[in-house]
């Protein structure tokens, strides 16, 4: 059958996909730099979680940390847009399809971390799970929680795998594969950080499905750090840092993918837990002093007053408006309203509006830190090339 594109592309061609090794039983060969590297990276991961900051609610830092990993596993994918605008989506659902994306990521992160507390034993479908989460109620429904039936391919171009850059296991591999890692993600005989960068790397090799393989694979990480208990309360945002190391990123599953003893995989993802980690600590102890200015600029309210708890819960919700703000304090709209207006005047919120009509106030210098914490990591190197799918006339 003839294929997409041109006279070449549609010319028959022979093509090899790589299918890598099961590892459920897997033992990898940990050199000491890598030892010391992963030791390295779960001593901060445990820091950030033993030691919080002084925060009026811890539950609003795992709120922004989880929200920053969506923004920059998204990112990754060329999904590209503020915390601001985020925020914005957030607030009025609906109108801004990136953030929308962006969103569904977070509901799809939230879902792997429950999924990884909450089961005895995971299996492929929750991994699916997952994928559905990620798309349900986007314009790409249609995809959600499917397993590839078909040849797919990462770079090159979309008619034929002639130049692509990796050739995923033909599709008859994919369920085979995916009961393997789902075996492997319920070992608890090597160390934490390992056992994510491996469950990562084996999942982007399968790139089970048609879309949507770079954000599961990435939630997978945050799983594994959860369910072995490294990070019971807060999560590192690791895609962040990976996205400030695109080129060493993409390098590393490669290096790995063509020797699986290479030290290069699990030095970047280690590097990279551990500037998460050590960011994600700093960029805490930000939170916590600005918050404590607000209370200053707010001429420091008393304890349990409706303004004080408005300032502890702001930064998991940075917009608001009378409403929200009613429901988070649980009280009246009146009794929100008046907070609302004392830190408005004291220089803590700012008035803005959302659509035609919608009156709402955003947070003060919080999305300054937010856009801070990310330059902190580095700067995004180069998007990974897309993934294309079957092209008709190719032959095995």
């Amino acid at each position: 059958m003839a294929g997409l594109g041109g006279r070449k592309a549609r010319q028959g061609l022979s093509y090899e996909a790589y299918i890598p090794s099961l590892i459920a039983e897997q033992d990898p060969l940990i050199s000491t730099e890598i030892a010391a590297a992963q030791g390295n990276a779960e001593v901060a991961v445990r820091d950030l979680n033993e030691t919080p900051p002084d925060l009026g609610n811890l539950e609003t830092l795992a709120r922004q940390l989880l929200r920053a990993e969506s923004v920059a596993s998204s990112r990754i994918e060329g999904l590209i847009l503020s915390h601001r605008r985020l925020a914005k989506a957030a607030f009025e659902p609906g109108h801004d399809v990136t953030a929308e994306s962006v969103l569904r990521n977070i509901a799809a992160l939230d879902r792997a971390v429950a999924l990884a507390t909450d089961t005895d034993e995971l299996r492929t479908e929750h991994v699916v799970e997952v994928h559905r989460e990620l798309f349900t109620g986007t314009r790409d429904e249609h995809l959600a929680g499917l397993i590839r039936t078909e040849q797919n391919w990462i770079g090159g171009d979309a008619s034929s795998p002639r130049n692509a850059e990796f050739v995923p296991p033909p599709h008859e591999y994919v369920p085979t594969l995916l009961d393997d890692l789902a075996e492997f993600l319920n070992r608890e005989d090597m160390p934490a950080v390992i056992q994510a960068a491996i469950a990562h790397v084996q999942f982007e090799t399968i790139h089970p499905f048609v879309d949507g393989n770079g954000r599961v694979g990435r939630a997978l990480v945050l799983a594994v750090l959860k369910r072995r208990g490294l990070a019971p309360y807060y999560l590192p945002p690791v895609s962040l840092s990976l996205a400030g190391r695109a080129d060493r990123y993409v390098a590393g599953l490669t290096s790995w993918r063509m020797n699986a003893e290479s030290n290069d995989w699990l030095l970047v993802f280690s590097d990279a837990v551990w500037s998460a980690a050590t960011g994600a600590r700093d960029f805490a102890g930000s939170v916590a002093d600005l918050q404590k200015e607000w209370i200053r600029r707010a001429g420091e309210p008393r304890r349990d007053s409706a303004p004080l708890r408005l300032i502890e819960l702001l930064p998991s919700h940075p917009v608001i408006n009378v409403q929200i703000a009613a429901k988070l304090l649980g009280v009246t709209n009146e009794a929100a309203r008046l907070a609302v207006t004392r830190l408005e005047e004291a220089g803590v919120l700012n008035q803005i509006t959302i659509g035609r009509r919608n009156r709402a106030w955003e947070t003060i210098g919080l999305f300054d830190l937010l856009d801070r914490f990310e330059r902190d990591l580095g700067p995004a190197g180069r998007t990974p090339h897309p993934t294309h799918n079957r092209w008709e006339g190719l032959t095995m």
